[in-house]
């Protein structure tokens, strides 16, 4: 499809019934869920374990090839968490798996596929023990790309984006590009460039979603029906 062909009504109707398969699926599951997530096809999101905290205005977005994944495993009580700030965003295919502890700060965004995990799961030896456990801290603003790797014990700065593809098994400093296998710093970000933040999108957040709606209306107010039923069931060449 090249473009959304719903009416507006429906688009709405299906927001609305995400919004409430999230608070009866998915908010009850975690530890904390800040307020306005907007999570598309919570169906396809896999939660197990805690703690889970997730802060204020997330974006989530899942599908059936590429479910997002937040699970928490430990051997010991009390053992592993998953944290993630403020205004963050996570695409399809997304899994973070804890057995010790990860921190995400605010303004992050993780491209489809993104691995983070704080445990080997396995000993080298001992095949069946749980291996080494060290946790993760990914400061604010972090931006990590399309199927990179985040390994155990790793800490990544602040403003830093880490390229697609890359695995991180050492920390990478602040206020630059990594990339590779083993990612290593290629760039640092001029300092004399403003970082505009997701933060900043949300300072007037009713606005926001007011005017976001507002686009929602011009832009669908002359699908029917009728026209969305059909392009549903008999597609034809530019729908």
């Amino acid at each position: 499809m090249q473009r959304d062909h719903r009416p507006y009504w429906i688009k709405k109707a299906s927001l609305l019934f995400q919004r409430l398969y999230v608070s009866w699926r998915v908010r009850p599951h975690m530890t904390r869920l800040g307020k306005r997530p907007m999570i598309i096809n919570p169906w396809y999101i896999e939660l197990f374990g805690g703690p889970i905290e997730i802060g204020d205005y997330v974006n989530i977005f899942s599908a059936s090839d590429a479910r997002t994944k937040l699970l928490v495993w430990s051997e010991r009580e009390g053992q592993g968490g998953i944290s993630i700030g403020n205004c963050c965003l996570m695409s399809p295919g997304v899994r973070i798996i804890s057995a010790a502890n990860i921190r995400v700060g605010n303004d992050c965004m993780f491209a489809r596929n993104v691995s983070i995990a704080d445990s080997d799961w396995h000993d080298v030896y001992d095949r069946v023990a749980l291996g080494k456990c060290e946790p993760v801290i990914i400061k604010d603003n972090v931006w990590v790309c399309e199927s990179a790797i985040i390994c155990k014990g790793v800490t990544i700065g602040e403003n830093s984006v880490v390229g697609a593809g890359s695995v991180v098994v050492r920390d990478i400093p602040a206020n630059c590009i990594a990339a590779g296998n083993p990612a290593k710093k290629v760039k640092a970000l001029d300092p004399g460039r403003t970082i505009n933040k997701r933060t900043d999108w949300y300072l007037h957040p009713q606005k926001l979603f007011a005017d976001v709606d507002q686009v929602d209306r011009e832009c669908l107010q002359n699908n029917s029906f009728a026209h969305w039923l059909r392009v549903a069931l008999c597609p034809k060449a530019g729908d």
